[in-house]
């Protein structure tokens, strides 16, 4: 009996170790299709597919880094190219990029956690809860309140998008200056420019207040107040929002570049517009930590950070395709899924996600070319991962008949002339 126990563990042993094989196999054969068909178009036959060092050659991107989400984990994550062109040291997955408005889904969900707790609201006049500053009124206020829910959004009625950070030796801005728009700001006063909640305007300005709410609410520091609600608890462990960039992090950086490939002096900019996720610097890993756990809390399988009927509000459009955070897109069935580029000079990036999949994607670059190179590398991983028929086997068959039909022509027509 013992005998046969220690055969039956034995033969366990051997087929678990083999079917980790296949499945490590499986995951670096869908790798390599990822690096090897990168499309511009994604209806383009697949004879058209691209290799992924090529393109970032031909765009002058120097470096990469992607993490792929599938069954609601990290299936891989792989860095490309160098931290910094001219120099040798690689981007890995532990490289860290910064992440601009990638980060703004981030921002909203801690808004959305201090909602359920009571502190915030969704729907009520931010100026009754602000302390430190307050929302300058004027005739479009006198209509309709700004409230989180515009904010949020991107239906408040702010001003400007986003911002262009500080070059190295620059005087840095307090969150307050940035608001009013005073020296050494260089962006203008976050103002109410439309009646709130009419229309959609993308705004950077708009949650820049959602991070004054932050802080005079929880009476934080704004990026301690990140650190404990969203990265601690998620283990976002290379994430940080803290401006500028704390000394131990600096190492693990890349380098912003230029679309001509040239570094941006001293490495980046910085951004102290924390609220508006342009100062976030973090891994495609730690992100795709967080957007597991939205696509999980959405489902019903997670309360780390919101309730499920919060998550499901999050990813509602709320005006046109904006949720509370990311943008939305229903393609119908289990393809429902969000997500959020990112700019900042010298990073491009760009997320998606599908939570009735548990799929998604983080793709992070350290040129201003990168959203270029992230829509091929996007379309390489919608085929391979099924978020889009994939018509090869069509191509190839029509392909096949095409040249079996001239070739059987150009046959038919030889031994037609021989017999003459």
């Amino acid at each position: 009996m013992i005998v046969r126990r220690e055969i039956i563990a034995f033969l366990s042993l051997i087929l678990l170790v083999s079917c980790t094989r296949v499945s490590e196999t499986s995951i670096e054969r869908k790798i390599e299709k990822v690096e090897q068909g990168l499309l511009a178009e994604m209806g383009d036959p697949p004879w058209n597919r691209m290799d992924l060092a090529e393109r970032m050659s031909y765009y002058n991107v120097p470096g990469v880094s992607i993490a792929v989400i599938d069954d609601y984990q990290i299936e891989w994550a792989k860095g490309y190219g160098v931290t910094e062109s001219g120099k040798n040291e690689p981007v890995t997955p532990e490289t860290i990029f910064q992440t601009a408005s990638t980060a703004k889904p981030i921002v909203a969900v801690a808004a959305l956690h201090y909602v359920e707790t009571g502190d915030l609201e969704l729907d009520g006049d931010v100026n009754r809860k602000l302390v430190s500053w307050q929302v300058p009124e004027n005739e479009y206020t006198d209509q309709s309140p700004v409230i989180m829910r515009h904010l949020l959004s991107h239906s408040g009625g702010m001003t400007f998008e986003g911002f262009r950070g500080y070059a190295q030796g620059e005087a840095i801005p307090n969150l307050q200056q940035i608001l009013d728009g005073e020296p050494p700001a260089n962006s203008p006063p976050v103002r109410v420019n439309f009646i709130p909640g009419t229309q959609y305007s993308y705004s950077g300005g708009g949650y820049m207040i959602v991070e004054q709410l932050l802080a005079d609410v929880i009476g934080k520091p704004f990026e301690v107040i990140m650190e404990e609600t969203i990265l601690e608890p998620l283990q976002m462990n290379a994430g940080t929002f803290e401006y500028p960039l704390p000394e131990d992090l600096v190492e693990n950086a890349a380098s912003g570049h230029r679309t001509d490939g040239r570094v941006i002096p001293g490495g980046w900019h910085t951004y102290p517009e924390m609220g508006a996720g342009a100062s976030s610097w973090a891994t495609p890993s730690d992100i795709a930590r967080f957007y597991i756990d939205i696509m999980l809390t959405y489902t019903g399988q997670s309360e780390k950070i919101l309730s499920e009927e919060m998550a499901v509000e999050m990813l509602t459009p709320q005006i046109e395709n904006r949720g509370l955070g990311p943008w939305i897109c229903d393609d119908g069935g289990d393809l429902f899924h969000f997500g959020h580029p990112g700019a900042n000079d010298g990073y491009k990036s760009y997320i998606v996600a599908y939570p009735k999949r548990g799929q998604g994607l983080v793709i992070m670059t350290n040129s201003d070319a990168g959203d270029a190179l992230y829509r091929e590398i996007l379309n390489s991983v919608t085929v391979e991962y099924g978020w889009v028929r994939d018509y090869t086997l069509l191509y190839i068959g029509i392909a096949f008949l095409l040249f079996s039909g001239a070739a059987g022509f150009l046959i038919f027509r030889k031994m037609r002339t021989s017999r003459s």
